[in-house]
């Protein structure tokens, strides 16, 4: 199944309220001093990859997509905010009409990106684009996050799928988000219905030991649930003795029984010992799905196990011991005036700690090698070199308001695979070391 981001209604009416109260403060300050309606730049991008990561995935730009288009201030939110004296009425007045009408540029989804890159840029006044800043944080920082931890753990399955199975393990409604951005990165399906339901995410899932415990014999169990769903399911096989309960599966559904797993135990001697019985008893078809605890370490020492797919829950929700981005979202320019034909000039923070900013509308592109390899993210404001033409990464995703680039989850799926394939091959280690490219600065506007 191939369902695209069509705008379908999120978990929420309105994501209005998912944002933090300064930014309202803000609006209402900046609508007194007649500020509000300049003309601004703002950027999200980070300073930094998670330590020693080589590159980060673009998650969630989709979602991003339909938070923008449901930020909408109803009236119970309005009284809300009135209430609690949080803004004045002018503002509330203000927010009642709100709809973003401004231009948004991106990274597309499921590309990598690297420190300083420019992932999305967002342009129009600054009153309807300071009101986006948290929302779209929160939803980039968490899902590049999940999606960069299960691409690195496809990677390292070198091949065979992975299942999302981390529901259980967060919020309920960050499971859904969580699903989507490891399809994004690689994996091949989820446990998670409504993930399913929402995204048309390939689901999977047969029975947990509490359906074994449920039998009076774990042979009575395996009975049900081959009744129930064919011998072609898959039997959990370590509720009390893996050997006993190999023999029993095939027993009951057949050498054609669809796959036993493993959820305990010295995984990678336990598969090859189950792997060997399977043969033996003729089930040499017989997939071997392993469970219990996995990240990308994990994965990678049972390359040489004779495993078939790999289930994954609490190292990939929670990023994989990374469970943000640290992406943050900047004004880089701004007009002097209100006047729609005011000049941009770029405004950066300056400070010490590693925190400076770095103005100007920028743009950004990968230069390649003489085989086609990534060689350096280029990010630059003013004119785009002619050799770098053809290589930019930010795409138009929303232009005066409206929506202009919804696609399938696949279509990130595969860009994803492509672009991680573009990168040098170090880019796939797991041992710590520095992004695998460099980032390069052009055209800076000068004080930056």
């Amino acid at each position: 199944m191939n369902t695209a981001d069509l705008g379908l209604p999120v978990e929420v009416p309105s994501t209005a309220l998912f944002t933090d109260q300064y930014e309202l403060t803000m609006l209402q300050a900046a609508l007194k001093a007649g500020t509000a309606e300049r003309r601004s730049v703002f950027e999200v991008f980070t300073r930094r990859l998670p330590h020693g990561r080589r590159y980060g995935v673009v998650g969630g730009t989709g979602r991003v997509l339909d938070a923008v288009t449901n930020f909408r201030f109803d009236a119970a939110m309005l009284a809300f905010l009135g209430e609690r004296g949080i803004v004045d009425e002018p503002t509330l007045k203000w927010l009642a009409d709100y709809r973003f009408q401004g231009d948004i540029w991106g990274y597309p989804e499921g590309e990598v990106y690297f420190p300083g890159s420019p992932l999305l840029r967002v342009e129009g006044s600054f009153a309807e684009c300071v009101l986006l800043e948290t929302v779209i944080l929160s939803i980039l920082n968490h899902d590049s996050a999940i999606a960069a931890a299960a691409s690195r753990m496809s990677s390292a399955a070198g091949g065979r799928p992975l299942i999302e199975m981390g529901a259980r393990r967060t919020h309920e409604l960050a499971a859904v988000a969580a699903a989507r951005a490891a399809y994004v990165g690689g994996f091949a399906t989820t446990s998670d219905l409504a993930a399913g339901f929402r995204y048309g995410i390939p689901t999977v899932g047969t029975s947990a030991h509490a359906f074994t415990l449920l039998h009076d014999r774990e042979r009575d169990a395996f009975r049900a649930q081959v009744d129930a769903l064919g011998p072609d399911t898959t039997l959990l096989v370590d509720t009390y003795d893996v050997e006993e309960a190999v023999r029993t599966a095939v027993e009951v559904a057949g050498p054609r029984l669809g796959a036993v797993r493993i959820d305990s135990g010295d995984l990678l001697l336990v598969a090859h010992r189950v792997r060997q019985q399977l043969d033996e008893l003729g089930a040499t078809e017989t997939r071997i799905v392993v469970t219990s605890d996995l990240d990308e370490y994990a994965i990678a020492s049972l390359a040489a196990a004779p495993v078939d797919a790999y289930g994954v829950g609490t190292q990939l929700v929670t990023g994989s011991g990374h469970p943000t981005c640290s992406m943050v979202y900047k004004l880089v320019a701004r007009a002097e005036s209100a006047d729609p034909a005011a000049e941009l000039v770029p405004v950066a923070k300056k400070s010490s700690g590693g925190k400076t900013s770095i103005g100007g509308r920028k743009w950004a592109a990968r230069r390649l090698d003489k085989y086609g390899i990534a060689e350096a993210e280029v990010v630059g404001t003013g004119p785009v070199p002619e050799e770098l033409a053809d290589r930019q990464l930010l795409v138009e995703l929303v232009k005066a308001g409206e929506v202009v680039a919804r696609e399938p989850l696949d279509a990130a799926r595969e860009r994803h695979i492509a672009a991680r394939g573009n990168l040098p091959l170090s880019a796939t280690q797991l041992s710590r070391g520095e992004p695998v490219i460099p980032t390069e600065y052009l055209h800076l506007p000068s004080g930056s």
